[in-house]
């Protein structure tokens, strides 16, 4: 298989918020999804339940601070919510796929958002279109609220939403608000977090537990895999619990997609990180004057690598935030120029020095290839990489946009060739042990390193895709 070049980056997924019985709902949704803004920037919204009963909805590309003004806030009355962050877990996606989305039929309204990718959408869909359903995106998400508005006819809206859950298949973390309350539900792989707290007399749901601390909810406990818990005027309930197929949260949420500060599974993704750099450093020790780690992901493990090593810590890199996510560009100079824009090293902190840089991952490789040259042109006498993560083999059906194995560089290529790509001294991957010891026994889904998907692909083929 020929490596294509590609100057994509991992993406996150999604991240999803619901608020119940707190004041001033969509202001705190908005505080939440700022928090939750690393898990997406295509685009944003918050859907609230209006003092009348009726659901309002905001909604638009970009960034949450660039969607929402005061103005619009203003007009979002309510203490129930939903909201939503999104980068597409494919190539394709428009305005007309930004969430919530707001469901309406004869039996009533109801929002939702989605974080994940359901693996046999293809087959359900199909289905709802030869029974007359119209389909207004290419969302996962509004595939759903037609199962649900389907079973709902029959059913009821809560007994509809369990219905529906029972015939999805791959990844979902899912927040539905409708006139009397917000169910969260989660698939029974557990693949994304989805967490819930309190926050003064009311409840808090969100993908991340970074977005409890900024607004001083009280965390509570994770939602479990194949859970659908119901928050009403009852307070919490349970709702239905279906059995667990191979529980593993996604092993890319602890390594690159979670903020450091947020807890998954009872375990910070720094302290992960910082568990993985040690482990890196046992397992690929290098001499080098000194380590540094590209930010922001690389740098937790970086610091638990010099200190396993007793090397220096030093920042060899500074990465600007305020520059936009780097995009495919119609030509090389453009591409390096957008790498260029978004890291500088300092050739005071570099020169003349041998050192050793963690990243989390490599996955297409073109980026890491464009740093080693950078850190070089600043005077590095040698450049050592190390990734505190395994060999990125295999494309992602559960909600990460990794494209096909042709853009994976350690798909048909092992490492002596990766190191000479990147123009390395050496190359050493963390192995798929460690990154289990790292997590403290906690089960992962490693199907992305090892190609054991622990679901039916539905006609997916990850060798020919």
């Amino acid at each position: 298989m020929d490596f294509k070049l590609d100057n994509r980056e991992l993406h996150e997924e999604c991240g999803v918020v619901a608020l119940y019985g707190v004041e001033d709902a969509a202001r705190k949704a908005y505080v939440a999804l700022r928090s939750l803004q690393h898990r997406g920037q295509q685009g944003c919204g918050i859907a609230t339940l209006g003092p009348s009963g009726a659901i309002r909805l905001h909604r638009g590309p970009g960034l949450v601070r660039q969607v929402f003004s005061d103005a619009d806030l203003e007009r979002l009355p309510g203490s129930s919510c939903i909201g939503h962050v999104r980068y597409p877990t494919t190539e394709v996606g428009g305005p007309e796929n930004i969430q919530p989305f707001q469901m309406t039929d004869s039996q009533g309204c109801f929002a939702l958002a989605h974080n994940g990718n359901i693996i046999n959408a293809g087959i359900l869909h199909q289905r709802l279109e030869s029974e007359g359903r119209l389909f207004l995106s290419t969302s996962d998400s509004e595939l759903t609220g037609h199962l649900i508005g389907e079973a709902q006819a029959r059913l009821g809206l809560a007994e509809g939403i369990l219905s529906a859950i029972r015939v999805l298949d791959g990844a979902f973390a899912l927040v539905i608000l409708t006139p009397d309350a917000i169910y969260a539900c989660r698939d029974r792989y557990g693949f994304r977090p989805l967490s819930i707290g309190t926050l003064g007399d009311g409840y808090l749901i969100a993908s991340e537990t970074c977005a409890f601390r900024e607004l001083g909810a009280r965390f509570l406990r994770d939602i479990e895999p194949g859970e659908t818990v119901v928050v009403d005027r009852g307070g919490l309930h349970s709702l239905y619990r279906t059995e667990s197929a191979r529980r593993g949260l996604c092993a890319m949420e602890y390594i690159y997609f979670a903020r450091p500060d947020s807890i998954l599974e009872g375990l910070s993704a720094y302290s992960f990180r910082k568990a993985a750099g040690r482990l890196l450093w046992e397992e690929h020790p290098v001499e080098a004057d000194l380590v540094t780690g590209v930010p922001e992901s690389g740098l937790a493990a970086a610091l638990g690598f010099a200190q396993a090593g007793r090397i220096p810590f030093e920042t060899g890199l500074i990465k600007n935030f305020y520059v936009a996510r780097t995009f495919i560009q119609p030509a090389q100079h453009m591409r390096d120029l957008a790498v260029r824009m978004k890291f500088s090293p300092l050739p005071e902190t570099l020169r003349g020095q041998r050192i050793a840089v963690i990243d989390d991952s490599i996955v297409r490789g073109t980026t890491l290839r464009q740093l080693v040259r950078m850190f070089r042109d600043a005077g590095a006498k040698e450049v050592h990489v190390r990734i505190a993560s395994p060999r990125y083999a295999y494309p992602c059906y559960y909600g990460i946009d990794t494209g096909s194995r042709a853009q994976l560089i350690g798909a048909d290529h092992d490492e002596a060739w990766i190191c000479r790509f990147l123009g390395a001294d050496s190359l050493g991957y963390l192995s798929e042990e460690a990154v289990r010891t790292a997590a403290g026994g906690l089960p992962l889904c490693t199907a992305c390193f090892n190609g054991r998907y622990p679901t039916d692909l539905y006609g997916h083929d990850p060798f020919t895709e």
